[in-house]
């Protein structure tokens, strides 16, 4: 598909990214001439110097006859009249990054009526994904399909965990609750795994199953089910206006430590349930005074990764039971929990994760397209859900008797609004919602793409 990306800042340029290596063709549009220059020697990409705004640099883009535009400058209104005009032009579908808390209210009457396809707001996403994690604190991340009945969950596997030495059967029988270990990240190497697979002390496990499910297989691992209640913000951002307004909501108490102190103003008058301190969190009596014995969890979201860092390693020096830390740059994420970063955030992919899910569904007329993507392990992992349509083949099959490509696991089948944890002898079929766990090689675009090409041969 023909895309064009207005804005080559870190959300523009992690999307030229990630669209240019599904083989889409991509022109940046943006003002700077050397980030242009840099992007296009990096990803062999058209370039176009100029207002992403004005009808002749859209023209020039080929924005009149591309499948996709999005907007992702700095400025939301700058976004939406690129939208709008793209939509104008004949531009068929139109992404803008909308991120001001007073626009985000009413984001459903601004997509209707401007034409949008789709509004993307990295900071309230991100947002929203933190406070799923603070609500499952022994998770490292937590994500959701087929309507929150079905749950992606990230454990570490401890020294004192039973099922240390178990194979993933034998796990399935200990516990007795119906979950699926989708993937396992163990050292620099990731695995789908199947029931003969042994967990080790320091495996990353990724598991699918109801809440409650999950619930129980983490009282067996032996993970703490302490409830949070007291929270620290460091950075007054608008991520941390999105989710200190989340958490007040859940009835938590909330702090934010913000250096510049016009902005604690904003904020105090914003949030006037949340607590506001102007300082600098890298002052460690302050940092001891305000989460030493007095905090359940901890969330660094200012501006430099490095900070972040830091900030999160003495917070869990002086006891803070959960942190979590924004992250920019993906590449430093395998580094950073080495160090012992617990959860990372980084509200950039997590929007990528949204608009290269709707371009994969774009490529796909059938009703079988991507429902919902999340990328895990750095990128290496996707878990996706499908609809299953009545036309598909392959259905009514026992799975045993299905050929499925290398390294793809079906992890959860909805039907009715039953969750079955599949084996051998289930079956998929028609109007089912199936969620289905693969590495990124794999490119699944739809459901019928799972299937080893053999399959397709069979009478």
């Amino acid at each position: 598909m023909k895309i064009v990306i207005v804005g080559d800042g870190k959300v523009g340029l992690t999307l030229t990214e990630q669209l240019s290596a599904e083989g889409h063709d991509i022109v940046i549009i943006d003002r700077n001439q050397q980030v242009l220059r840099d992007s296009q020697e990096a990803y062999d990409v058209m370039v176009v110097n100029g207002n992403g705004a004005s009808m002749q640099v859209l023209k020039e883009a080929g924005a009149d006859t591309a499948d996709l535009l999005i907007a992702a400058t700095s400025g939301d209104e700058i976004n939406m009249l690129c939208c709008i005009t793209a939509k104008k032009m004949g531009c068929r579908h139109t992404i803008a990054r909308v991120r001001n808390p007073e626009y985000h209210r009413q984001l459903s009457f601004l997509k209707e009526e401007l034409g949008l396809s789709m509004t993307i707001n990295p900071e309230a996403s991100a947002a929203r994904e933190i406070f799923h994690i603070l609500q499952f604190p022994s998770s490292t991340n937590r994500d959701f399909f087929a309507k929150g009945q079905v749950e992606l969950v990230e454990f570490t596997i401890r020294s004192n965990c039973p099922a240390v030495g178990q194979s993933l059967m034998e796990l399935y029988r200990a516990s007795r609750v119906k979950i699926i270990v989708c993937a396992v990240e163990r050292g620099n190497s990731v695995f789908i795994p199947n029931g003969d697979f042994v967990l080790q002390a320091g495996d990353v496990i990724h598991v699918t199953g109801a809440n409650q499910n999950l619930t129980a297989l983490m009282r067996y691992l032996r993970l703490p089910s302490n409830r949070i209640r007291e929270v620290v913000i460091v950075g007054g951002s608008r991520l941390g206006y999105y989710l200190a307004e989340s958490l007040t909501r859940a009835g938590m108490k909330v702090k934010i430590i913000e250096r510049k102190y016009e902005r604690c103003v904003e904020l105090s008058e914003l949030l006037p349930k949340v607590l506001v301190i102007n300082g600098d969190a890298c002052d460690q009596k302050l940092m001891n005074a305000e989460c030493a014995g007095k905090t359940d969890a901890l969330i660094a979201l200012t501006d430099i990764d490095e900070i972040n860092l830091v900030i999160s390693l003495f917070a869990g020096q002086i006891g803070v039971p959960k942190t979590i830390t924004k992250m920019d740059r993906i590449g430093q994420f395998e580094a950073f929990k080495a160090m012992g970063v617990e959860s990372i955030i980084s509200p950039k992919h997590i929007i990528c994760d949204d608009v290269l899910r709707y371009v994969r569904a774009m490529r796909n007329h059938r009703s079988d397209a991507v429902i919902s993507l999340h990328r895990l392990v750095n990128h290496q992992i996707e878990a996706l859900e499908f609809r299953v349509e009545k036309d598909m083949p392959k259905t009514n099959i026992p799975l045993k008797n299905l050929t499925l490509k290398k390294n793809i696991l079906l992890a959860c089948i909805r039907r009715r609004g039953k969750l079955i944890f599949p084996d051998g002898n289930e079956t998929i079929q028609p109007e089912d919602t199936v969620i289905v766990v693969s590495t990124t090689e794999n490119k699944i675009a739809n459901l019928r793409d799972i299937f080893a090409a053999q399959e397709f041969g069979k009478k």
